[in-house]
């Protein structure tokens, strides 16, 4: 039997996994690449060190939302549908505007907030960052017009290669211990005038705004997905164990 004095473990940090939640989309096939990025967000999770919570924000209610932010040690906002126009002053009639889901924008908004309010380590991926940005006060371009970040041409795989370069005295581009990267996008939306408190620390080199970073709060956004299993390099785990060492010293 072990010692009466043994030293249990203590709880792993709980990292609250936010995306728009299952059903209700007109794609099916869509909606299956999601749940495979999403698990691909939680078995990063895992082996970094965290237990997940993920909360289908479509489904959950602002104060149910909140509620389980302030139990989590960080958030994540994973990639979607686009975020409804409403929310940031674009245009409702825009041809290009696709499926949106307000109850989860407006969730999502709230933790954002929150995490934001709290210093609560928060990291956005493609939709998630575009979320982020409109939450502060930020807009977004709502159509990008040269296709040049995502494949719509293969229905089973809309992701494209492309390369990333990160402002140096960033503090992204310090965590991530590189100036540039090669990174998987799919999304026809973006970042246009940041919202408050939000920095630009990356580009495409067609000039899409690819990164953001908080000025003082333990926040950093990519646009593309790095937890795509075609993805190279480490960069959801070292933005997860940023978001954990951050925890840490708060």
């Amino acid at each position: 039997m072990p010692e009466a004095n043994a030293r249990t473990s203590p709880p792993r940090p709980v990292l609250l996994v936010v995306d728009v939640g299952d059903g209700g989309r007109v794609d099916p096939a869509f909606e299956g690449r999601l749940q495979k990025l999403t698990a691909g967000v939680i078995a990063a999770a895992d082996l970094v060190g965290f237990t997940v919570d993920r909360v289908p924000a479509a489904q959950t209610s602002v104060d149910e939302m909140v509620r389980r932010l302030d139990a989590a040690a960080a958030v994540i906002v994973t990639g979607g549908e686009d975020v409804d126009p409403s929310f940031y002053g674009g245009r409702a009639d825009h041809p290009h505007l696709g499926q949106t889901f307000p109850d989860a924008d407006r969730s999502q908004i709230a933790v954002v907030r929150r995490a934001v309010e709290t210093r609560v380590p928060l990291v956005g991926i493609c939709r998630g960052m575009q979320l982020v940005n409109v939450a502060l006060g930020g807009d977004l371009v709502q159509h990008l017009h040269d296709g040049g970040h995502s494949n719509a041409a293969d229905p089973a795989d809309s992701m494209i290669d492309h390369r990333v370069e990160l402002d140096a005295d960033s503090g992204l581009a310090r965590l991530l211990g590189a100036t540039e990267l090669e990174v998987r996008s799919s999304h026809h939306q973006s970042v246009n005038r940041p919202g408050e408190g939000l920095r630009v620390v990356a580009h495409a080199d067609d000039g899409t705004i690819e990164a953001i970073e908080h000025e003082d709060a333990p926040l950093w956004c990519v646009q593309w997905h790095p937890e795509e299993a075609g993805s190279r390099g480490t960069v959801l785990a070292d933005l997860l164990e940023a978001a954990m060492a951050a925890r840490r010293r708060h």
